[in-house]
């Protein structure tokens, strides 16, 4: 009797079937598993206290919801801005001089290190006196873009500070590491958390786990390179999306994200 080999046989094509339906429910199952953990962040449930609750040794991880965080109000040294919490700055970054300092205040997103790059072009173009200094109040954001920020400020060799009252927290504290100089007013607040590295939560995990690993692996190398100590990132990388960890003045000055004149670069 002659066989037909043009076409697989019912026992091979059940055994293809067979494959193909148990790849669907692993697949079914990773994203059921993400999506689970992923819950607690979407709904930003959190038990900690609230931002504006003080820190102390100990007891620094604080609710994070940037649309309701509150600011600290004006204070001696601190400029009159109209900002009553995080909810009311720009949501991408915008730049504003003040003499020879750079005031840049909003939510880090994606294209604002073009736009950064683009505004102090056009600053040098136009003849204007150049900055020394960058004054950061932002909640953070893209991370990828602050880093870019960041190593483009050190390449202009600036200084970056905090005032009274101003935040620097999730991507923006990358921002200030990159100041020739840094300080961090002690009535300003500096937190980092962990980021998703342009990953969704609810990816299965063999598809985010590569580019977040790798993603933390560019900002430990990158913190490195500015003269910050990379054990910083233990703080990052235990504290969920939904809290932030504030970081007390003597930290700072450990992990070398403050840094005077006084001190070797």
């Amino acid at each position: 009797m002659r066989r037909d080999f043009s076409a697989p046989s019912f026992s091979v094509r059940r055994v293809i079937y067979w494959v193909l339906g148990l790849q669907v429910l692993i697949a079914v199952l990773l994203m059921g598993g993400d999506l689970l953990r992923a819950l607690p962040y979407i709904g930003g449930r959190s038990d900690s206290p609230a931002f504006d609750t003080p820190v102390n040794p100990g007891d620094q991880t604080r609710r994070y919801r940037p649309r309701d965080m509150p600011l600290a109000p004006a204070r001696e040294g601190n400029p009159d801005r109209p900002y009553r919490s995080t909810g009311d700055m720009p949501d991408r970054l915008t730049f504003v001089r003040e003499g020879e300092t750079l005031l840049v205040t909003g939510g880090i997103t994606e294209g604002d290190a073009k736009r950064f790059r683009d505004y102090l072009a056009a600053e040098e173009e136009a003849g204007a006196a150049p900055f020394g200094a960058v004054r950061l109040n932002s909640p953070g954001g893209a991370v990828a873009d602050a880093l870019a920020i960041g190593r483009h400020l050190r390449k202009a060799a600036l200084d970056t500070f905090l005032g009274a009252g101003d935040i620097c927290l999730s991507a923006c504290p990358y921002v200030l590491a990159s100041g020739v100089n840094r300080a961090v007013s002690d009535e300003a607040q500096v937190g980092v958390h962990q980021h998703y590295f342009g990953q969704s939560t609810v990816l299965p995990a063999f598809m985010a786990v590569e580019d977040v690993q790798r993603g933390q692996g560019e900002v430990m190398m990158y913190l490195e390179a500015m003269g910050i100590d990379p054990l910083l990132m233990q703080h990052a990388l235990v504290t969920p999306p939904e809290e932030i960890y504030v970081f007390l003045p003597a930290q700072l000055r450990d992990y070398r994200l403050v840094l005077t004149q006084d001190e070797p670069s």
